[in-house]
């Protein structure tokens, strides 16, 4: 049965059986589903609480009814997807408990559990974060001894080289075979940038890899560290079209084992080293230095040491490019005091810094100087939904690989709540050229 219309919603059903990540679809069979005295005073403060944010065509559809925030009557409305409400269907009464007691949090966690469902969940966390940037009404009191349990487990998440090794291990080392079934056909986990609307994915990766081998001059005297190789689709590309050398470090053995195989089958062993290697720990001089949505797995108290580090390993005339997601300066002090549903379930030890708090690093921990700073946040937002497309093709094929349900809505909702935040500018994509001083 596909997912019920306002005109369709049958109060008395509730969700049984939970269906494929990505599957606009959900089963229901006839159950009594009673709003208790308890949930109905939640659903009211939850309701009352929504109600005080700027919120626009959302609503929210339950064994008591339908309530709507901010619906615009549209005369002639020919039902354009922009024009139609972002529906919240509660499945589970226990939703109104999961979010009173968990915030912002403990609605992605709902959605992971199966509480509630929407035919469109992009659009919906885009309007939610329309409405709640900067808002901090949308986390009452009750939500305090949640949050304060998320940021102790949060501290002892800190990117040590033990803590980092852990923290990378449980996301980038979950299978290969799973980031294959979503990535392009370069491996390449990080933005692309798209150069206009028929732009593939695989074009969008190859853009940006262009894009920064450009912006650091690269040619084939170079000798180019990366940190953070990843699958090693950057080192080949700037290798095998550039003509420089690279060395690749990586803490992840999925990655390095992936990385080395494909330098190999590509005949670039001559040109690239891949190494498992944390950063800390290189050594050498370099004429260039890429870093590509690296430094969101160092963490805050580590920006100088990671700078530090980076400008070491430039020879006086090098260039470094960083790409980097980021988040504006006005709300980066709240942030770093509290945890998201990234940091809990997908990103462990994760910090996506300011563009001020990589500044203060440079200017505190090097002689780098900035150059160039621009930002490509949309083309985010649309490699996250390219992404979460490949996702929904093979939702069949990531549970044959072991990937239950739960797992699935997980990834489902963590692509769609980056892609509404790009897409609202709560957060960035940064491409950062620095300098060492003899540069030119």
């Amino acid at each position: 049965m596909s997912v019920s219309s306002p005109s369709e919603l049958d109060p008395r059903r509730r969700l049984t059986k939970r269906g494929r990540r990505g599957v606009e679809s959900t089963e229901f069979v006839a159950a009594p589903l009673p709003l208790g005295v308890t949930t109905r005073w939640l659903r009211g403060r939850i309701i009352s609480r929504l109600a005080s944010l700027d919120l626009r065509d959302v609503e929210i559809a339950d064994a008591a009814g339908v309530h709507a925030f901010g619906l615009i009557e549209k005369a002639n409305d020919s039902s354009g997807d922009g024009d139609r409400a972002a529906r919240i269907e509660v499945l589970d009464p226990r939703f109104y408990r999961s979010v009173a007691c968990g915030g912002s949090l403990g609605f992605g966690r709902a959605y992971v559990d199966g509480e509630w469902t929407t035919p469109d969940l992009p659009t919906l966390l885009q309007r939610l974060a329309r409405a709640t940037v900067g808002n901090a009404r949308v986390e009452g009191p009750a939500t305090w001894p949640a949050r304060i349990a998320r940021t102790i487990r949060q501290l002892g998440r800190r990117n040590t080289r033990r803590g980092s090794r852990r923290n990378i291990h449980a996301h980038y080392d979950l299978r290969n075979e799973f980031f294959a079934l979503f990535l392009d056909e370069s491996m390449t986990y990080s933005s692309g940038l798209f150069e206009g609307p028929e732009t593939t994915l695989a074009e969008s990766q190859i853009a940006k890899y262009d894009r920064i081998a450009q912006r650091l001059q690269l040619n084939q005297r170079d000798h180019v560290v990366e940190i953070g190789c990843g699958w090693g689709g950057f080192a080949e590309h700037a290798a095998s079209r550039y003509g420089c050398r690279v060395t690749g470090v990586t803490i992840s053995q999925a990655q390095f084992d992936y990385a080395r195989r494909r330098i190999a089958a590509a005949g670039l062993d001559d040109r690239v080293e891949i190494r498992l290697c944390d950063y800390r720990d290189l050594q050498g001089r370099y004429d260039k230095l890429a870093s590509i949505e690296m430094i969101e797995a160092v963490g805050h108290e580590f920006l100088p040491t990671f700078f530090a580090k980076c400008s070491s390993l430039l020879k006086p005339t090098g260039l470094m490019m960083l790409q980097a997601i980021t988040i504006p300066d006005q709300r980066y002090r709240h942030y770093r005091r509290s945890v998201d549903f990234i940091q809990e379930y997908v990103f462990p030890g994760g910090n996506v810094p300011s563009v001020g708090a990589i500044c203060d690093a440079v200017a505190a921990s090097t002689d780098l100087r900035l150059l160039e700073l621009a930002d490509f946040a949309g083309d985010y937002a649309r490699t996250l939904l390219a992404w979460r497309e490949a996702c929904q093709a093979n939702a069949a094929r990531i549970a044959a690989l072991g990937f239950d349900d739960r797992f699935q809505r997980t990834w489902d909702y963590y692509l769609c709540y980056c892609a509404a935040g790009f897409l609202e500018r709560q957060i960035g994509l940064a491409h950062i050229l620095l300098a060492k001083p003899q540069a030119r």
